[in-house]
């Protein structure tokens, strides 16, 4: 039975000397982060195809039961919008082959523009997608989160594949007490939570505050959700972050404690790699 959990990156400039240590090469990195942590969403992708070298050492820096949820390229989700983008997809598909199981799901994020007149573009897009993977779809469109009818038909479209809630409300909830929290209510979605899986492989992005109090306080909701997946044999992933991510990676682990206090079954995770501390020499 295994839950799996991680952060937005594998890499933070907070990090150095707490959860990754302080003089660690770039392409260490990973394998460090990985033993914390068994998940990566993989943002980066979203602004270019990596080179083909680079998914390799990805792979090298993973065990094969390691999760990444890759982002589609913005060339073809937000620029093309779905259509005529074969060749982009094509090379994506191509540079990220390295990492075999280790791609647990290929990651289609829309903009808040996307909504129901959209659907028939998003069906006719899965439905030529290649088999051999996994498909997570994020939508930010109010109406699939307040018009019955709608979510409806996108749960039909998506057939198959999972919808991804990123759940917000916690940041919301109060105004913003710091800078990282009052830059991300300008970009973040304000949509209404959603929690119904499709899928025996939910994904579950869930942003908190910069105050850890708050943050545990607010994903209790979520404990209770992926305690009954797991109950009921699915096998999940969840991201933790926070608006300046600066203890995401000890924040996932928590996470993942708190629900294995409940399913005690629960595979648990790699005990971290120990950290020298930051000197100033």
């Amino acid at each position: 039975m295994r839950l799996h959990v991680g952060c937005a990156m594998w890499t933070h400039a907070r990090w150095r000397g707490r959860f990754l240590p302080d003089q660690l090469p770039p392409e260490e990195r990973l394998r460090a982060y990985a033993t914390w942590c068994d998940a990566v969403e993989g943002n980066t992708t979203f602004y270019a195809t990596p080179a083909r070298g680079t998914v390799e050492s990805w792979a090298r820096q993973t065990g094969e039961d390691f999760r990444f949820v890759l982002k589609l390229p913005k060339t073809i989700t937000h620029e093309r919008h779905l259509t005529g983008a074969e060749e982009e997809l094509r090379a994506f598909l191509e540079a990220i082959e390295p990492l075999g199981p280790r791609t647990h799901a290929l990651w289609v994020q829309l903009p808040g523009s996307f909504g129901p007149a959209d659907l028939g573009t998003l069906a006719a897009f899965l439905r030529r997608l290649p088999g051999s993977y996994r498909y997570a779809v994020e939508v930010r469109h109010r109406a699939f989160f307040e018009d019955e009818r709608a979510a409806g038909r996108l749960e039909q479209v998506l057939a198959g594949a999972e919808w991804v809630p990123f759940d917000t409300t916690a940041l919301f909830r109060s105004p913003p007490t710091s800078d990282a929290e009052r830059d991300a209510w300008t970009k973040k979605p304000r949509v209404p939570r959603r929690s119904r899986a499709l899928t025996d492989r939910p994904i579950v992005r869930y942003l908190g505050r910069d105050d850890e109090k708050r943050t545990i306080e607010g994903w209790g909701f979520w404990v209770g959700v992926v305690t009954e997946w797991l109950r009921e044999g699915r096998s999940p992933t969840v991201f933790i972050h926070t608006p300046d991510n600066a203890d995401a990676p000890a924040l996932a682990r928590r996470f993942h404690d708190e629900v294995r206090a409940r399913v005690p079954e629960l595979t648990p995770l790699p005990e971290p790699e120990p950290v020298e501390p930051l000197t100033l020499f």
